[in-house]
């Protein structure tokens, strides 16, 4: 008799070494490049230098950059409570749903309500949710090049046909508009705008802005605005949200606390739904986020509990001080880069926690690729960074500036010495 027994009614059954598993193909090919390499690197110290990763963008990793005080405390208070340690609604809270319409109203030009907000599992959550609400069979969706790749994973998860339109690096990588409105046609669903952007750190002007909104609005598009980094700007410029702009295109802005209040721990991010004309809810996009987030339980109720303290009580000191230390990364930066043959940075960051730095392969020996560039960079001076392949742009580095002083300094100190070993005049 075989496995399992006599009686049964199915067809034979397989041998003891042929189980019925198989593993999902789609899942299979789903893929975050950045998570993927950062997980699978193991590092060991090279010639006696300690790894310094200017990789990961994770502010709080060296422990110089630590969450607001008032955090803290509205994260013991609600632990101590016992109030918060069931389930709550599947888009959050009522009381943090309304804290977040609070704390964002004031900047937009019409007064945002709970059922406004999504709370979601951190702010990559917010973005998968809002590019399953808008997929559809045949769909495309605009996505930045250079761009957070996780835009991709889910567009390619959900069938959706990725199209890039690419930001000008010598323009403050602005977008190149002329090329978004030739790849736009009757089966673009969304366009994805990142700003402050991630990976290039820059900030777009009010016209700049004004005018992705008129083209969106002209090619009836609304658009994805991924504002994780949201007033996190140092240089000239004014964040200024996408969703000012929702008079004339709606717009679905991403966010959270990972970032601007440095607890990516926390996975609390939010989905704005800026639709002040009612095209989104005439399309029904708001019911298929609220049908998304009821699959899963939501966010921790004890995060959400913490949100109203934290973005009531925050002192400016705080954002204060934590800009000053992303400018001085901002400059130092920049700085080290100007005085290496063969690197270059064409705008200086004005905000987010990132610089994007040019490669010329052929001041090097040895060095092809931005691949080779970071592999080789961790192998011999043990400093990560990460190659522009992984943002879909060749020949560049982005390199993270959200690191103490004196770290940065030895990591570019060791940049520069692997760069004149390399070099072709060396």
């Amino acid at each position: 008799m075989g496995r399992g027994g006599g009686g049964g009614t199915g067809g034979e059954v397989p041998l003891d070494d042929e189980w019925n598993v198989r593993a999902s193909p789609s899942a299979l090919e789903s893929r975050n490049p950045i998570r993927e390499l950062l997980e699978s690197l193991n590092v060991p110290p090279s010639h006696g230098k300690e790894k310094i990763s200017l990789a990961q963008g994770d502010p709080t990793v060296f422990g110089h950059l630590r969450a607001p005080q008032a955090a803290v405390d509205a994260m013991v208070a609600a632990t101590e409570s016992c109030m918060f340690n069931g389930y709550t609604h599947s888009a959050g809270s009522q009381e943090c749903r309304m804290a977040v319409a609070d704390y964002h109203s004031p900047s937009l030009p019409f007064k945002l309500s709970a059922n406004d907000i999504c709370i979601t599992v951190g702010c990559s959550q917010a973005i998968q949710l809002c590019i399953a609400a808008l997929a559809t069979p045949g769909s495309n969706m605009l996505l930045p090049r250079p761009g957070f790749p996780i835009y991709e994973t889910f567009c390619k998860y959900y069938g959706v046909q990725c199209r890039y339109y690419d930001l000008i690096p010598d323009k403050d990588w602005e977008i190149d508009l002329d090329e978004v409105t030739i790849l736009m046609d009757a089966n673009t669903v969304a366009w994805i705008v990142c700003n402050p952007s991630n990976p290039c750190g820059s900030v777009y002007k009010y016209q700049h802005l004004a005018k992705i909104a008129a083209v969106a609005e002209k090619q009836r598009v609304p658009i994805i605005s991924d504002e994780i980094y949201a007033e996190m700007v140092f240089g000239g410029n004014d964040f200024i949200p996408l969703a000012s702009f929702s008079p004339k295109v709606p717009v679905l802005t991403v966010g959270g606390v990972s970032k601007r209040w440095l607890v990516p721990g926390w996975r609390l991010g939010w989905i704005i739904v800026a639709d002040p004309k009612g095209i989104l809810a005439k399309a029904r996009v708001m019911e298929a986020l609220m049908r998304l987030v009821q699959m899963t339980i939501g966010t921790s109720t004890l995060s959400q509990a913490a949100i109203s303290g934290l973005l009531l009580h925050t002192p400016s000191e705080f954002y204060d001080d934590t800009l000053k230390s992303l400018k001085a990364g901002a400059e130092l930066c920049y700085r080290r880069v100007q005085c290496i043959t063969g690197l270059d940075c064409p705008t200086f960051p004005q905000g987010a926690m990132y610089i994007m730095v040019k490669i010329n392969p052929g001041a090097f020996k040895g060095l092809s690729s931005d691949v080779e560039f970071a592999s080789l960079l961790a192998e011999e001076e043990s400093v990560l960074v990460l190659p522009g392949a992984a943002f879909g742009i060749a020949n560049w580095i982005r390199v993270v500036f959200a690191t103490p002083q004196n770290l940065l300094e030895e990591a570019w100190d060791r940049i520069e010495l692997f760069c004149l070993r390399h070099s072709l005049q060396h």
